[in-house]
């Protein structure tokens, strides 16, 4: 499988695998965070359609270690976990992968202190380099200056 992963300010994914999202690609945010979306787009091959697929999506931080916030019962890692399942639509030609658009929006105040963080997508329980997406977590007050700020 093919996989990508971006940050966006919000997004939504619609049932003909386009994402509509506001504020795409951004990777220099400050604390706390505000509202944003993980958005994965997947091409699955045409051999892995029409069946059911795992997939999780976790925060790490820059040691590799689970990024945890407050829950219900204690401190839980920061997961998101789920299945999908890409169909092959009338007269699509075989062996033509399927476009498969996940969005996860996550509320606003994340309390992530400054430094980088990553979220790693795993499918299937296989995960591969590039498919992840980091960002850098600045403290309230500084500004990102040159190429590649927000």
């Amino acid at each position: 499988m093919e996989a990508h992963v971006l940050l966006a300010d919000a997004a939504q994914s619609m049932p003909d695998g386009k994402v509509h999202a506001l504020g795409l690609g951004w990777s220099n945010i400050p604390t706390p965070l505000p509202a944003h979306a993980v958005v994965i787009f997947i091409k699955v091959p045409w051999d892995q359609t029409n069946r059911q697929h795992s997939m999780n999506i976790e925060l790490i931080d820059a040691d590799g270690q689970a990024v945890t916030v407050p829950g219900p019962v204690g401190d839980q890692a920061l997961k998101l976990e789920g299945q999908f399942e890409a169909g092959r639509p009338a007269g699509v030609e075989p062996g033509t992968p399927m476009d498969m658009a996940l969005t996860f929006n996550l509320a606003q105040g994340l309390p992530l202190g400054p430094g980088r963080h990553t979220w790693v997508l795993t499918i299937n329980e296989d995960t591969k380099d590039d498919w992840r997406a980091s960002f850098t977590v600045r403290p309230t007050g500084r500004a990102p200056s040159g190429p590649g700020k927000d």
